[in-house]
């Protein structure tokens, strides 16, 4: 029985496991296909099976089962068939037939049913548009841009395909432009017609102040994406902040000002179909700038057309300025504005000066390397960096638009007509003797007369030669002094040098002659720390140069006043006999070389003058001589062009630079050295002051004079001798006695 059993429940067992299986392959193929199915088939098959169709509300199918009918009019004609589908997937398909026909309530309708009014929901849209330049369509306002009532679609399906249908030119231009590509390309931060003009229900005319294209409001519907920093960011567009420096320019304020004439944002670049700089076509292009500006600008356009730079843009040479390389693009500003890239005080260095100081354009189109560096080297330039705004510029000789090369006979530096352009400055140049030579002269290098060279070259050398002799002289002498201390005995007697007309004329050298050298020097050198305190009020009346010719006037009245002092002085005329160059003045000079290098042990003494007070005094009143004549030549410089060729005022240009700079070196080393650092002097030689020197000076250095003193009675003993071995040193020299006229007053 239980084996019977057995068999039985085996069976069972099988069959039941057969049966589980074949059903398990059956799931599997399914899985396996479902798969399949849902991976072959396109994701907008798909979308298109998981989004429905929109249906009809409930509520609307008695209304539909007649006006959804199609060709269904009323008694006058007019359709009233409604597509149902279009209707459900339009905007207002969440609203039933009765929330809009609120006045029908059951059927057969009346006969004169009430017209659907949109202000109903649409109030605050509906209260805009009379007041907008589309009120222009009256009663039909809403249905021209939104189409039948039953099928409106959302406002971003509208524009710009709706906008088309009354603003073709407008439309096609803006999908030619680079927002029309943007907005092609899925960029969404690309303007539709809507970012620029508002909403479509409140949109205004241009000429309307409202409007948010109108002059006064471009800049900052431009703005809303061109001063956004992140925008800038995200579509890499390199101009920062342009329409912040439009409103400070020229432009912007006019437009701000209520000026309807004065250029805004698509003046220049367009409106609708504002294409890339880059883009051939595009109103800021390169070589259509020109033409842009020309719109307002006219004959300052034919003006540059006819020049050079014009000429050159006209052949495309994309090097040439345009109008905005000059004044800017964004932030163009009045001319007189300091802040001003044509300003008077930045056309040369900050705006010609970018192409023509530039090396590569120099080369590439065979241009003179010299022209920046020579007017910055000349009284112009060096007027003007030092902030004199009434000095020559590029534009006051080349003109501003209209620049000609020379050898235009148009040009205003063309050989015919330079005599006139300088003479707009220069008044009472003489045409007859106005002989013009290069202008374009460096002072320190560069091509010049063969009498500049030749001065040039001439103080290359000497203001080395002088200035390294005097370095090494007194290196040699102050080390040998302190190396060679002298016992100090003090007698306290003193020696009348200087008596009061010699102070009077030394008081007068040294007020001037530091002046001379600061002011002079603060031209050559404006932006040192040293000189823009004397610059100023430069531009208002001219204090540097002013204070610079006052000195130069009081330096040549101390001169005058010592020259007219021993004219009519015959004791103190004995002075310039001692100053006169000996023989004896350059053995007394190799003497103190051979002394101070011990080379000999016999000391060196000297007469009245020794041979660097000589050289000294000889060399201040031939410079006072040179600095004079060339500054006289500089100051003024009509005279100096109307009698004389260019090369003279070139000559005295060099010859002032070159001159202060051996002088003021001059007095520096050598003496600076015989007055304060000398160690027999130092700290300071106190004749300047009362005219007296210790006479135990000269008893040391000049014996013979000190002895011609002594006979004349002129030291003055002090009440107490300040040292009892002093007089004991008196005859230690063992020198000869040379008689020496003695004035009574020095």
């Amino acid at each position: 029985m239980y084996s019977v059993m057995g068999v039985a429940l085996r069976k069972t067992i099988r069959n039941t496991a057969d049966t589980v299986g074949r059903f398990g392959l059956v799931l599997l193929a399914l899985v396996f296909w479902a798969v399949i199915l849902s991976v072959g088939t396109p994701a907008h098959a798909r979308g298109r099976a998981q989004v429905k169709a929109p249906q009809p509300l409930k509520q609307d199918e008695s209304c539909l089962a007649c006006h959804g009918q199609a060709g269904m009019t009323a008694g006058n004609g007019k359709s009233i068939s409604i597509d149902p589908t279009k209707h459900a997937a339009s905007v207002h398909g969440v609203l039933s037939c009765k929330d809009c026909h609120s006045s029908i309530k059951d059927y057969p309708h009346p006969a004169k049913v009430a017209k659907v009014q949109c202000a109903t929901c649409h109030t605050d849209e509906a209260s805009h548009v009379p007041n907008s330049v589309h009120s222009a369509l009256g009663e039909q306002a809403c249905e021209s841009c939104h189409g039948d009532h039953h099928e409106v679609v959302s406002t971003a399906q509208l524009a710009p395909a709706k906008c088309a249908q009354c603003h073709a030119d407008e439309v096609k231009e803006l999908r030619q432009s680079i927002h029309g590509k943007a907005a092609a390309a899925g960029d969404p931060d690309a303007p539709t017609c809507l970012s620029c003009h508002g909403s479509v229900h409140q949109i205004q005319g241009l000429s309307d102040v409202a409007s948010t294209v109108a002059k006064k409001n471009l800049p900052d519907t431009c703005a809303s994406c061109h001063s956004n920093p992140q925008f800038l960011s995200r579509h890499k567009i390199p101009f920062a902040h342009p329409v912040e420096l439009y409103k400070q320019s020229v432009h912007g304020r006019a437009v701000m000002g209520g000026d309807q004439a004065a250029a805004s944002c698509s003046d220049c670049h367009g409106s609708h179909g504002i294409r890339p700089s880059q883009d051939a076509l595009s109103k800021v292009n390169h070589f259509n700038i020109p033409a842009t500006c020309g719109q307002c600008h006219t004959e300052i356009s034919k003006a540059y057309l006819a020049s050079v730079h014009g000429q050159a843009t006209k052949n495309g040479v994309s090097a040439a300025p345009v109008c905005s390389d000059c004044h800017g693009e964004h932030l163009i500003l009045r001319p007189k504005d300091p802040e001003s890239l044509v300003n008077a005080s930045r056309v040369s260095m900050a705006t010609c000066g970018r192409c023509h100081n530039d090396e590569r354009l120099a080369l590439r189109y065979n241009l003179p390397a010299d022209r920046v560096p020579s007017y910055a080297d000349s009284f112009h330039g060096l007027a003007l960096t030092e902030g004199k705004t009434t000095a020559a510029n590029c534009a006051s000789c080349h003109g501003v638009h209209s620049i000609l090369p020379s050898s235009d006979a148009r040009s205003s530096v063309s050989s015919a007509n330079l005599r006139k352009t300088c003479g707009q400055c220069h008044k009472g140049v003489d045409e007859a003797r106005f002989l013009m030579g290069p202008v374009h002269v460096r002072t320190s290098t560069g091509a010049a007369h063969p009498v500049v060279k030749w001065i040039r070259w001439t103080y290359w050398i000497l203001i080395p030669m002088t200035l390294g002799f005097m370095i090494l002289h007194n290196i040699i002498d102050f080390l040998a002094k302190l190396m060679r201390p002298r016992p100090h005995h003090s007698s306290g007697a003193k020696v009348t040098r200087m008596n009061r007309n010699f102070r009077i004329a030394h008081w007068g050298v040294i007020l001037s002659f530091p002046t001379l050298v600061i002011t002079g020097f603060a031209l050559k050198f404006p932006d040192a720390w040293w000189s823009r305190p004397l610059l100023l009020w430069e531009n208002h009346f001219g204090f540097r140069g002013g204070v610079h010719r006052a000195a130069a006037i009081l330096l040549i009245a101390a001169t005058l006043y010592h020259l007219i002092h021993l004219a009519l002085n015959k004791r103190d005329r004995v002075f310039v006999w001692a100053m006169l160059p000996q023989l004896k003045d350059a053995t007394d000079l190799v003497h103190v070389f051979a002394y101070n290098l011990r080379l000999t042990k016999v000391e060196p003494t000297f007469a009245k003058f020794n041979y660097a007070e000589k050289l000294e005094y000889l060399a201040f009143m031939w410079g006072t001589l040179v600095m004079a004549v060339s500054g006289f030549l500089l100051w003024f410089n009509d005279f100096t062009l109307t009698h004389f060729p260019k090369w003279v005022s070139d000559a005295a240009t060099a010859v002032h630079y070159y001159e202060a700079i051996l002088a003021t070196f001059a007095i520096l080393i050598w003496h600076s050295y015989m007055v304060i650092f000398d160690p027999l002097v130092y700290p300071m030689d106190t004749a300047w002051l009362d005219g007296k020197v210790p006479a135990d000076h000269y008893r040391h250095a000049r014996p013979s004079y000190y002895r011609a003193l002594q006979r004349a009675n002129l030291i003055e003993q002090p009440a107490e001798p300040a040292d009892d071995h002093a007089e004991q040193h008196e005859g230690e020299t063992g020198v000869a006695e040379t008689e020496v006229e003695v004035s009574t007053k020095t």
